[in-house]
């Protein structure tokens, strides 16, 4: 009786994380196709692109905004001890404009390229580590490093297809990899600042983080699209009255970032769920699978061929990226 129980409940587990893989590989995958066609995509009549990407930041933050404060009403009894709305006003700045730099790259590389460039995010973290704090890392995790920094180099050398240049606005590859190595530095800290929100408040769940982080990231938004082209002329961020009327004019536009934000929000909900079931390891490989597949539908489903070489970049990459997910779980084991 009690190892029937035993496999009942094995099995329900392996149904839960199923569920889970399915969900954030689903929600992530529909968003990241959704990303490529509004960053490439030509619409209207006159061909036009929709050249203010970073208001994409801006509808996500709002929807995730409503989707957290809904999911706190339905589930979370009391705000005792959880961390106040202020506390995520410095931290939300740089969560602002990190995402805006990764989302504005697209304007200058392909969405693969993206991906992998976002995908080395050991890279920065183990060189502060070592330069500022004089942390020692093992032969293993060097390996690691090298696989990826290695792979995204070759990816960036590598000749990209007269097509997928024909895609971008202004294909400019080092300004592309440079505002993702910007907004994976703006990343670190954000994600650092909120670890340690999280342990000066151990009763802020998800959810709060969420909303504290969108409720400053909609308001930041706002006031960089509405009030800066209201008082400069040319103001160089997006313009958010220019993005409304672009969606007004083509509602397919504004039907595909609906979506786009729909994905993010149930993505972030099934991270949660993931986290909370099975840990951030597992967690952490089933987005890193997630991030290859998003790059194989891409080149399938969106027409961006990879050259011999550039898929050879992307094993390179994922193979130091398994690695270091294969060193955590033998360390966890241990």
């Amino acid at each position: 009786m009690e190892a029937h129980g035993g496999a009942a409940s094995g099995l329900k587990r392996v149904l839960v994380l199923a569920f889970c893989v399915a969900g954030i590989w689903s929600a992530y995958i529909t968003q990241g196709v959704l990303q490529e066609t509004l960053s490439t995509k030509r619409f209207g009549p006159d061909g036009r692109r929709f050249d203010h990407l970073a208001f994409l930041n801006f509808a996500q933050n709002v929807v995730c905004f409503v989707w957290s404060f809904i999911m706190i009403k339905l589930w979370s009894k009391s705000s005792e001890g959880r961390a106040p709305l202020f506390k995520y006003c410095g931290v939300s700045i740089t969560n602002t404009i990190g995402p805006a730099m990764g989302i504005e790259a697209l304007k200058y590389i392909s969405y693969p390229a993206q991906v992998l460039a976002k995908s080395s995010k050991m890279i920065p973290v183990m060189l502060m580590g070592t330069l500022l704090y004089g942390v020692k890392y093992t032969i293993p995790e060097y390996i690691c490093s090298f696989l990826v920094a290695g792979g995204v180099s070759a990816f960036a050398l590598s000749k990209t297809s007269s097509k997928t240049i024909r895609k971008l606005a202004h294909p400019n590859a080092p300004l592309g990899y440079g505002l993702c190595f910007l907004n994976l530095a703006f990343d670190g800290y954000t994600n650092s600042t909120q670890d340690l929100i999280k342990s000066r408040y151990p009763k802020t769940n998800p959810w709060d983080i969420m909303l504290g982080m969108n409720l400053w990231g909609t308001v930041y938004n706002a006031l960089l699209m509405f009030g800066g082209p209201f008082f400069f002329a040319n103001w160089p961020y997006a313009n958010g009255f220019e993005a409304l009327k672009f969606c007004r004019e083509n509602p397919e536009v504004a039907w595909d970032i609906f979506l786009f934000c729909l994905c993010g929000a149930v993505g972030q909900n099934f991270i949660f769920l993931t986290i909370s079931r099975f840990g951030s390891l597992t967690n952490t490989t089933i987005t890193t699978t997630r991030k290859f597949m998003s790059i194989v539908v891409s080149s399938v489903i969106s027409s961006n061929p990879l050259s011999l070489k550039q898929w050879g970049s992307v094993i390179m990459v994922f193979t130091g990226l398994s690695l270091q997910i294969f060193l955590k779980w033998k360390r966890k084991k241990a």
